[in-house]
C-alpha cells in the first residue's frame, strides 16, 4: 500500500507550495514560532512517509495487508 504514502507526500508538498511564500514574511515572534513549528511538523510527516515508502518501518495498521489464515484444531 505504498500509494497512500505517496499521496501523503504529495499533499504535504502541496501545503508547502502555498506556505513557502508566507514564511519569509513572518515578522512577530508568534509568527516565527508558528512557522518554525509548522516546518518541524512538515519534516516529521515527510520523514515518516519516506520511511514507510522505503520500507524502513511497517505501514500503519489500517494499511497493512492481512492474510486470511484459517486456524485448524488437531484432535
Amino acid at each position: 500500500m505504498q500509494h497512500y504514502a505517496i499521496l501523503r507526500l504529495l499533499l504535504a508538498g502541496f501545503f508547502l507550495y502555498f506556505a513557502w511564500p508566507l514564511i519569509p514574511e513572518a515578522t512577530t515572534q508568534l509568527e516565527i514560532v508558528f512557522w518554525g513549528t509548522w516546518l518541524v511538523f512538515f519534516l516529521v510527516v515527510v520523514g515518516a512517509n519516506l520511511a514507510t515508502l522505503l520500507q524502513m518501518t511497517l505501514p500503519p495498521v489500517m494499511e497493512q495487508d492481512r492474510a486470511k489464515q484459517r486456524q485448524t484444531q488437531n484432535h
